[in-house]
């Protein structure tokens, strides 16, 4: 029997939700097949269309896994449109306030009324002002997860929210990642972010559970290492 994303949370394991990047059902397969326990598939951001959405979700489905969705928005026709397209759950941005907190519960809900206990909604706390207002944001019942998202957050402080290859973000967003994920898990929460090589082992030990990563790291660094090798293999064969 497949255990659920909520099943694992609960006993306290990590969640890895892969962006394939692209809008492709067969890469979203490959990676669950590959040991993704999820694919997340970016509309705020993105180019998926509702009817990527259903055949994105539904080969991660066929391989075992499962398909998160971040709309573009807050509305509840965005919202009721991703999970009617099969979402196992939704990412909601800006999630600034208490209020507005409340507001995506309610939507959530009013979208899949029979089996909204089955999804997963995470709420993505990705300002200065989401957290100062934390502590009444955590109070809201019915989000699942709460979902520190760096890029946007460095946006707030002032920062860039790209970061280069193999760079690391300025010290005070860290900081401010690590204090936020401690937070929300000190309030008995569930906590996500976003993950690089390098930084992982260091958020889940601050208390993030849902991992979110890019699928094209994994091909840049594949492609580099292949062309190492290669290079390598031709300097001996001169020598």
């Amino acid at each position: 029997m497949t255990t659920t994303l909520h099943q694992r949370l609960a006993r306290g394991d990590s969640v890895l939700m892969v962006n394939p990047n692209h809008v492709s059902p067969t890469l979203c397969e490959k990676l669950v097949r590959s040991g993704a326990d999820s694919v997340f598939i970016d509309c705020e951001h993105g180019l998926a269309s509702f009817e990527n959405i259903h055949h994105m979700v539904k080969a991660a489905r066929y391989a075992g896994g499962y398909g998160i969705v971040r709309p573009q928005n807050q509305e509840r026709s965005t919202i009721t449109r991703c999970l009617n397209a099969g979402a196992d759950g939704v990412m909601v941005p800006l999630i600034h306030t208490a209020d507005i907190a409340r507001q995506v519960v309610h939507t959530f809900r009013y979208a899949c009324p029979d089996d909204h206990q089955t999804r997963l909604l995470v709420g993505m706390v990705e300002s200065v002002e989401a957290v100062r207002n934390l502590d009444e944001i955590l109070a809201v019942e019915g989000i699942d997860v709460f979902f520190v998202g760096p890029g946007d957050l460095s946006q707030s402080m002032g920062y860039s929210p790209n970061v280069a290859a193999g760079a690391r973000r300025p010290q005070p967003v860290l900081d401010l990642v690590d204090e936020t994920l401690r937070r929300i898990r000190a309030a008995g929460k569930f906590a996500g972010t976003l993950v690089v090589r390098h930084d992982v082992r260091h958020l889940v030990s601050q208390g993030a559970q849902l991992l979110y990563y890019h699928a094209d790291p994994f091909v840049t660094d594949g492609v580099a290492a292949m062309r190492e090798l290669s290079s390598r293999g031709v300097v001996e064969a001169l020598s």
